[in-house]
């Protein structure tokens, strides 16, 4: 990895989880994917059975914000 990029790697590190997702995301559709149709399709089915389990009360939801805090808390030494 070239200094340039430790340097772009250290600051995208003190993002929060959210920004840093969201770098990651705009970074990965940067690449051409022949299949990336094939794996939004996928998420999109994933994303409906959840919701769906949801609605039925089969399974719980934890707000964002307490999934994040405790991805953090896991970095913070």
């Amino acid at each position: 990895m070239t200094v340039e990029a430790k340097k772009v790697l250290k600051g995208a590190l003190t993002l929060p989880p959210i920004e840093r997702a969201e770098l990651v995301e705009q970074i990965l559709s940067s690449f051409e994917f022949p299949s990336r149709g094939d794996i939004d399709a996928l998420w999109e089915k994933e994303a409906e059975a959840r919701i769906n389990a949801y609605d039925q009360k089969t399974i719980k939801a934890t707000p964002a914000s307490k999934v994040f805090d405790k991805i953090d808390k896991r970095r913070t030494p």
